[in-house]
């Protein structure tokens, strides 16, 4: 694997490059893909961001969105194409190719040489560059730094601004997480001072709530919240009829988790979601109370010391059974009080 200096003094050498990030991406994914994606345009690269899944409508006005093909549409054909043709692929946000879904195996077997840029932790070795530092905050933090080591700062435009904004914002809980640094205020001064909109931002991403989407936050609180106080956690249990019953749409049950982690006393917090096929996760801590180690070792899935997902292909009840029987080592290695 070669320095990311190596791919920087090379970077004109790549006519044709993808930008592609993890499934269900959120503001940071997003924001990553377009603000680098502005970045390379005006740099006069041929760029097309590929996204597995769509996204949330809460993230579908950043600048450049409607240039995002959404891989499982009917522009399949088409992505192939232009992936088999690339000859640099950016992975940004991820760790594991397996993020992707249904669009790993394309890039896997893509001729483009690849660069992660990306937070988590474990990183599997499937790129030819790396930009990868557990420090920060959000990918789009390292994008920032990566734009700043390619070219200076006069090359963030203000729709370049308002995309890594967003992603900082949302990936530190608007800087009240203990991953908000003194370098990401100082990254976030500069972004504004370089045209982020901090009220356009905050308001498009935290105050666009459907009706349903509030009424279905009251329920889960008053019917879906499991707390034991015995071992200061708390979860919350939805199924599809409760997404059904309240016609939740993609993202709706975003940030839910943190409702359950913000009562006095609870180090560790989770949504367990029943989804299709599967029962998803959403872990968060607080302090020393790691949740990626739980993740990976109980629900193949990982992510960040305090914030972390995971998998479950039993159904709603088993998964419920065995995240309630995981809580036993998770107590043990805490030593938490029962």
């Amino acid at each position: 694997m070669a320095s990311i200096e190596t791919l920087i003094h090379k970077l004109t050498e790549f006519e044709h490059v993808v930008i592609t990030t993890h499934a269900n991406p959120d503001a940071d994914a997003l924001g990553s893909s377009l603000g680098l994606y502005h970045f390379l345009i005006a740099r006069g690269h041929k760029v097309t961001i590929v996204t597995p899944t769509d996204y949330p409508d809460f993230i579908s006005w950043l600048p450049g969105n409607q240039e995002v093909l959404k891989f499982g549409s009917n522009t399949d054909h088409l992505i192939k194409e232009i992936i088999d043709q690339a000859s640099l692929i950016f992975c940004l946000d991820f760790s594991g190719l397996d993020r992707l879904q249904d669009l790993s195996e394309l890039v896997k077997n893509a001729t483009a040489k690849k660069v992660m840029i990306d937070h988590h932790l474990e990183p599997e070795n499937f790129d030819n560059y790396r930009l990868w530092d557990t420090r920060a905050a959000a990918t789009a933090e390292l994008i920032y730094d990566f734009i700043l080591m390619v070219a200076n700062r006069e090359a963030i435009s203000a729709d370049i601004a308002n995309c890594l904004y967003a992603g900082i914002m949302t990936d530190t809980g608007s800087f009240r997480h203990s991953n908000t640094t003194s370098k990401v205020h100082r990254t976030v001064a500069d972004l504004i001072d370089l045209g982020a909109n901090v009220t356009k931002v905050s308001s498009a991403i935290y105050d666009t709530n459907s009706l349903n989407r509030l009424r279905f936050i009251g329920f889960s609180l008053l019917e879906k919240l499991i707390v034991h106080q015995d071992l200061n956690i708390a979860y919350f249990v939805i199924s599809e009829k409760d997404i059904n019953q309240f016609e939740l749409q993609k993202g709706d049950t975003e940030g839910l988790v943190n409702y359950a982690l913000s009562i006095s006393g609870i180090v560790m917090a989770a949504l367990i979601k029943e989804s299709e096929n599967k029962v998803k996760l959403s872990l968060r801590s607080v302090g020393d109370y790691s949740v990626n180690k739980f993740a990976r070792d109980h629900f193949n899935g990982g992510g960040h010391k305090n914030a972390a997902g995971g998998v479950s292909y039993l159904s709603l009840d088993k998964t419920i059974l065995k995240f309630e029987t995981a809580l036993v080592d998770f107590k043990e290695k805490y030593k938490l009080k029962s």
